[in-house]
């Protein structure tokens, strides 16, 4: 009788451990095909945002061509290619102290900036930073710019004499960042308010015409001599330093670009009175489109979901304000068609919640353990416990999207020298020649992106190479700007400046 209960103990437990064994192997199958899963969703992101050599060069003929025809006519092209009007960049032979008013969005800032007239020096510059009352948002504009015109005074009336200041009217660049239609270098009518802003007879007004009576009202002597917006101002600074820099580019929160072009390629000014060579044009290139840029179904739910579907689409792909959020969408897809994450935090749900700076900081974690991806999926998304695997996978994402956005920003830089044939083909319209050697090109670039995210700017720096090959590449250089808005703005004011002449 014992013996039978020590049998049947016996199987009884083989068949528990039997159980067991078959359990922990089905949960291991199920976890290899979830894991799988989770891969082929990776996998597919990474061959759509695909971006080849061949397809690169697909895509700066593009930005060649659309700008070739947003210059031929008012909306020939998703590009704007709007005239500034600005003809004199500073060159460094500037003297004086020169203001600048940023006008950025519920705050401004005002700047002085003191130049003796040597190229590589700045002697200073002062900064100050101040709020918009609420109240005047939605007020008047006579209200609104003797506001700011009273702050300006202030600035002003803080600086010693000097003998940079002594007998020089004093000069103001504005930096304006709402959509305005430029009339010339110091005018501007205001199109439309946006960030807050509903200052409803302020629109159909020239921006710095309003500027200068309240300046006038408030009993101070200084002169809008120029109106410009921040790319050209960083295009300013570039070339203030270094005389070979023929664009500017801003990659950060929101991306634009500008460069300089001959005034007789700029078919849609023929009849404007100006005998310059050469004009400042504003590409507005966040708006740039074009089928061969590699789009995902993410980026079409982005686009859809977005307060301005079917524009700045360029700008949806490669700069800071949605590369996050592209991350962000792909892991959700993942954690949807995968149990690989476990419980999907409602976070994960949130528009925005996972930032460009996040995904810098988890692409470039360089720990053993990945604890910069722990800590930001535990703290910010409130996943704990995720696998060393499964957040290498999450690295591995941020990299597919940062790679695919920096090379197509490398992509517009060249499709910008190709329009002005300094890409070493000889430009939009012509082969290169045998007997035509490449010039000293300088791009004077700025914002957090490029500047803050290391990974960001290598693979910006490689694709330049791969397309322009090592030859032509060795001649362009992308130089770092700081303050375009501030600094760039005030020597704008310096190059148009009724203190100096005209150098063109």
């Amino acid at each position: 009788m014992e013996r039978k209960v020590v049998v049947v103990v016996a199987v009884s437990v083989a068949a528990v451990a039997c159980g067991m064994a078959a359990a922990a192997v089905g949960w291991r199958v199920r976890k290899r095909r979830e894991w799988k899963k989770a891969v082929r969703v990776v996998r597919e992101v990474e061959e759509e945002c695909e971006t080849s050599v061949e397809r690169l060069r697909q895509v700066v003929d593009a930005m060649a061509v659309e700008m070739h025809a947003g210059l031929a006519s008012e909306g020939g092209s998703k590009l704007k290619m709007l005239l500034t009007h600005v003809h004199n960049l500073p060159n460094g032979s500037e003297r004086g102290t020169y203001y600048a008013l940023d006008l950025e969005g519920t705050y401004f800032r005002v700047l002085r900036v003191h130049l003796n007239g040597q190229q590589s020096a700045i002697l200073e510059h002062e900064v100050e930073l101040q709020t918009i009352p609420q109240h005047l948002l939605t007020s008047t504009s006579k209200d609104f710019f003797d506001f700011i015109a009273s702050s300006l005074k202030e600035f002003v009336e803080k600086e010693d004499d000097s003998e940079l200041s002594v007998a020089r009217r004093k000069e103001l660049g504005l930096t304006f960042s709402f959509p305005i239609k430029q009339i010339s270098v110091c005018s501007g009518i205001l199109i439309t308010w946006t960030k807050g802003f509903s200052i409803v007879d302020m629109v159909g007004k020239d921006v710095p015409a309003c500027l200068q009576e309240a300046l006038v009202r408030k009993g101070l002597d200084l002169r809008v001599a120029a109106l410009v917006n921040d790319t050209v101002g960083t295009l300013a600074l570039g070339h203030y330093h270094d005389a070979d820099t023929v664009a500017a580019i801003v990659i950060g929160t929101s991306t634009n670009a500008c460069y300089l072009e001959r005034t007789d390629a700029i078919i849609k000014c023929q009849g404007l009175l100006t005998t310059s060579r050469s004009m400042v044009v504003n590409m507005e290139w966040g708006n740039f489109w074009s089928s061969h840029l590699p789009r995902t179904s993410y980026d079409i739910d982005l686009n859809a979901e977005s307060p301005n579907p079917n524009d700045q689409g360029f700008e949806k792909m490669i700069s800071g304000m949605y590369l996050g959020d592209i991350v962000r969408r792909i892991i959700l897809k993942m954690s949807l068609e995968s149990d690989i994450l476990g419980h999907i935090s409602s976070k994960f749900s949130m528009p925005f919640i996972l930032s460009t700076p996040m995904i810098a900081a988890m692409h470039e974690d360089d720990s053993p353990n990945l604890r910069e991806v722990e800590r930001i999926l535990k703290d910010i998304l409130e996943i704990p416990d995720v696998p060393l695997k499964v957040r290498k996978l999450m690295m591995k994402v941020c990299g597919i999207v940062t790679r695919r956005a920096a090379r197509l920003a490398a992509a517009g830089i060249i499709g910008i020298l190709k329009k002005i044939g300094r890409d070493g083909s000889g430009g939009i319209t012509g082969g290169r020649r045998s007997d035509m050697k490449m010039r000293r090109t300088v791009v004077a670039i700025e914002g957090g992106l490029y500047s803050n995210y290391t990974l960001f700017r290598e693979y910006l720096h490689e694709a330049l190479h791969e397309i322009l090959g090592e030859d032509i590449a060795k001649h362009v250089i992308l130089k770092v700007t700081e303050d375009g808005s501030g600094i760039g703005t005030a020597l704008l004011a310096a190059s148009h400046s009724s203190n100096n002449v005209d150098r063109i």
